[in-house]
């Protein structure tokens, strides 16, 4: 953008010196009828017939009766442009040969702008030579030839360049903030996304290290029933068996689905019985009470009300809890399920992230309690599914009640 902003106001300053060199010609063939006053008033000073102040004055004078003249040429000339143009042409050097001796002590502007020129946009430099012969009036003899070297320099100034620059490159402007935001916008999305590509990694390194805790029960309980079998033929260890293997399905559809496929949407009253005696079967050390008041036929995925139930008594068991109090009690559109424990509790802090995916609870059992953070997100969902809610009632050290209420249709 400043490349091109550089090379726009160079473009715009040769356009200015070539259009303004015609201009100054024009000038100087105005004033061509006074080029021998100039050169007699040089040599009269190089002679020392006038002083340096009649010198000066001159040129003084000169430089302002065409001060006009030059400004308005410059207006006319630029004003469809609408440049405002400054310009002064200055004489740095008169140099007598072949002496080499400097007429001026300083630079002397012989024509400029009445407009100033206050900061140099382009500058050029130029030279040239004259002389003049003295004629001896007694004798009729050219008595002295003078030579001299004159060094000029002509100034430009665009007052208003940075307004006339930025306003033919408005559509690049415009189109360079839209890039550099939308590389901003990449940018941000690129460390966010890879903020969250970290925290996945460091996720996924965790599912790696656990995955085999979440298969613990339906696989202690499969252990259990086998030895049983070996021990002692028992047929009703068979639809536990039957029941585990299942669940182990469903829970690596879960895992990879969310959901388990081709589940029928049914349960009866004698499935959360199952679902309670399986409970008891792999956790012999823990007292389950449980109380159903529930209907045939209600309307809702087997495999996620067993998710359900046996997630959060799973829970409340590796947390601590000796005693697991479960109540199942379904009406008229609503179907209740009451998990009440004696563990180890839940902060209040802690309360609201619980339900995240993958969210463990940070405190001093971490070390000692396994798990992927999965199955209190995978109720979430599940209540969410049927539009219902889902209440928790805790407090360190003194267990944990939670009240689901889902919603149905008869």
């Amino acid at each position: 953008m400043y490349k091109t902003y550089v090379v726009k106001e160079r473009e715009i300053y040769r356009n200015i010196r070539d259009r303004s060199a015609s201009l100054i010609d024009k000038l100087e063939e105005r004033d061509r009828g006074t080029e021998d006053a100039v050169i007699k008033n040089i040599t009269d000073y190089a002679t020392k017939k006038i002083t340096e102040k009649q010198f000066l004055d001159y040129y003084k004078e000169k430089n302002h009766g065409y001060r006009k003249i030059l400004s308005k040429y410059m207006d006319e000339e630029f004003k469809k442009e609408g440049y405002d143009v400054a310009t002064e042409l200055k004489y740095n050097a008169i140099i007598v040969l072949p002496d080499s001796i400097n007429l001026l002590k300083k630079p002397m502007n012989l024509y400029q702008t009445e407009r100033p020129v206050t900061k140099i946009g382009l500058q050029t430099t130029g030279s040239w030579n004259t002389e003049s012969s003295s004629i001896n009036d007694d004798t009729k003899v050219y008595s002295r030839n003078e030579h001299f070297k004159i060094f000029t320099e002509t100034n430009y100034q665009i007052v208003n360049i940075k307004q006339l620059v930025f306003r033919e490159l408005a559509l690049l402007i415009l189109l360079c903030i839209f890039i550099l935001g939308a590389v901003l916008w990449l940018f941000i999305l690129t460390v966010k996304n890879l903020i969250k590509q970290q925290k996945q990694v460091e996720v996924l390194h965790n599912v790696v290290d656990n995955i085999s805790h979440e298969f613990k029960t339906p696989i202690a309980t499969l252990k259990i029933a086998a030895k049983s079998l070996n021990k002692d033929w028992n047929k009703e260890n068979l639809p536990l068996v039957e029941r585990q293997i299942q669940r182990l399905e469903n829970l690596m559809k879960q895992l990879h689905d969310g959901e388990s496929e081709g589940d029928v949407n049914v349960i009866n009253s004698e499935d959360w019985t199952n679902f309670v005696e399986d409970l008891k079967f792999a956790n012999p050390e823990t007292n389950f009470i449980f109380e159903n008041k529930t209907v045939d036929n209600l309307p809702f995925s087997k495999t996620d009300m067993e998710t359900v139930v046996k997630n959060l008594c799973e829970n409340s068991i590796k947390y601590g809890a000796t005693q697991i109090n479960i109540n199942v009690e379904s009406s008229t559109k609503i179907l209740l399920i009451n998990v009440k424990d004696n563990g180890d509790g839940i902060a209040k802090a802690e309360q609201k992230n619980i339900f995240e995916k993958f969210y463990r609870i940070q405190n001093d059992n971490i070390h000692n309690t396994k798990g992927l953070g999965l199955g209190l997100f995978l109720i979430k969902n599940i209540v969410k599914k049927y539009n219902g809610n889902i209440d928790l009632q805790s407090e360190s050290s003194k267990g944990s009640l939670f009240k689901i209420k889902l919603n149905h249709e008869s």
